[in-house]
């Protein structure tokens, strides 16, 4: 089903993109084939059509009315899974070069809005971090150090515009942006159309394959595309069934919007500490109205199916700090692809000569979408970094967690010979090794038994991913999960 025909209509959903859009017919030819019309699909179509390539587009739905229409677009460079871990997980290099590539994304949409004339709102706005309520203000030092060792423009403050909160201790990032996205894809659309680009809707693809140098992507409807590369540039990627799908886990998140009398409170991006977090942000409306947008409450795809209470949950979350809110007018929930390593995989396709990939947004869909565009250029220095063959030995227990979902609190995982028995396990146990296991000895993980999920339920999630479980709560990790994650 494609995302736009979804029960819920976001703040943006009404702007057409692409009017004239039409499906595929026949066959095509190209110097590159995008599949995919959101953010990442058009702005590295756009890229690549103002560097002189012939472009298509494939999309399953209409142009631009995928994911990134349920976006509440916070234009961020900080890391949605906080710096703290990102330095903890792969280290202050790499969390230097994330920073440096999510502040490229937003000033690459700033000058690609100025220089195409396109009137999407854009603005430069402040981002504050500021404690949930009830929490511990010194939270924050964590990632207000690590800001500042990966030079992140960070200054502490005090006070954010919400009621009861105009004293409490806050993380101010400097110079973050927010815009409208469905205009700007708009505007997107129309400078590749400008340089004879072609863009067709309702064109579900089938397969994308390569043969001698040459990359054909075919439609349910037998039209194929035939061209010299490939980005796939889909929610979640079509084109591989397994390797990334075990490295990322589908996340439901929820969005509201309100009218709020202009002037209330400053025009900036809000998020608090609580896990999963609330953000808030603010986008002009008619006359002296401007709309509030809400967003937080997420879940994993397929744990709850309970949004009715999420939305309310947010509502009553929001009214009790914002008195002055008005008439709801809009309601949404999204999907967002969260790798387990904390930043997307774009680059390259494991295993594939001329087929390139963009998916795992770690909740910060616009601003990767963007990197996927800048790293169309040879030679970028964040391949590494987002490079999908990439191996996260560190990321190992982030992988079996997004992977069993009916297995929780897992312990730790302890290299063979450090036991007697996978009895001597402790739950909640700390301990790791960056090594490499030998074939001939399994990794034993440790986990409480799962009470939300039956027998059946547990087994059946284990064995998908090759962990073999039994119900006293012990789980071998195999030479599939290993060969899965890149460790064999």
């Amino acid at each position: 089903m494609s995302v736009s025909k979804e029960r819920t209509v976001s703040l943006w959903m009404n702007t057409e993109v692409a009017p004239d859009d039409s499906p595929l017919r026949g066959t095509e030819t190209a110097d590159v084939v995008v599949v995919g019309s959101g953010i990442a699909g058009l702005s590295t179509a756009c890229e690549l059509a103002q560097r002189g390539k012939d472009v298509v587009v494939l999309d399953r739905g209409p142009i631009g009315k995928g994911m990134t229409s349920r976006t509440t677009a916070h234009l961020v460079a900080i890391s949605d899974d906080s710096f703290d871990a990102f330095i903890k997980l792969r280290g202050l290099k790499l969390a230097k070069l994330y920073y440096k590539s999510q502040s490229a994304a937003v000033d690459r949409i700033e000058k690609v809005q100025a220089d195409e004339r396109i009137a999407c709102n854009f603005r430069r706005v402040d981002g504050f971090l500021f404690p949930a309520i009830g929490s511990d203000p010194s939270e924050l030092s964590p990632e207000l150090e690590a800001s500042r060792r990966i030079g992140v423009a960070v200054e502490e403050a005090e006070g954010v515009p919400f009621k009861g909160q105009d004293t409490v201790r806050c993380l101010r990032y400097l110079d973050q942006g927010t815009f409208h996205p469905l205009k700007y894809l708009r505007g997107l659309a129309d400078a590749i159309l400008s340089r004879k680009g072609r863009l067709y809707a309702d064109s579900v693809v089938e397969s994308v394959e390569e043969d001698d140098g040459v990359v054909t992507v075919r439609t349910t409807e037998g039209h194929t595309v035939r061209a010299k590369a490939a980005v796939v540039a889909t929610n979640s990627p079509i084109n591989d069934r397994v390797a990334l799908h075990t490295k990322q886990a589908p996340y439901r998140t929820y969005a509201m919007a309100y009218t709020i009398p202009r002037g209330t409170m400053p025009d900036a991006l809000y998020w608090d500490t609580l896990d999963p977090y609330h953000y808030v942000r603010l986008q002009p409306g008619p006359g002296t109205t401007d709309y509030l947008i809400v967003g937080g409450a997420d879940h994993k795809t397929g744990e709850a199916d309970d949004a009715w209470v999420r939305f309310e949950g947010l509502e009553s979350w929001i009214r009790g700090l914002v008195p002055e809110l008005g008439r709801e007018t809009h309601r949404w929930s999204g999907q967002i692809m969260d790798p387990i390593d904390y930043s997307g995989f774009i680059g390259r396709a494991p295993g594939a000569k001329n087929v390139y990939i963009a998916t795992g947004d770690s909740g910060q869909g616009i601003t990767h979408g963007v990197v996927a565009s800048l790293i169309t250029k040879r030679g970028s220095a964040w391949e590494e970094l987002y490079d999908p063959s990439r191996k996260t030995v560190s990321a190992i227990k982030n992988f079996i967690t997004e992977n069993v979902t009916a297995v929780k609190n897992f312990g730790e995982y302890v290299p063979p010979g450090e036991l007697k028995s996978t009895e001597d396990l402790m739950l909640g146990q700390a301990r790791s090794s960056a090594k490499a296991w030998p074939r001939s000895q399994p990794i034993a993980v440790r986990m409480a038994p799962c009470i939300a999920a039956p027998p059946c339920a547990r087994m059946s999630a284990a064995t998908c991913t090759g962990i073999r479980s039994k119900s006293v709560g012990t789980v071998r990790v195999t030479d599939r999960i290993l060969r899965l994650m890149g460790l064999r």
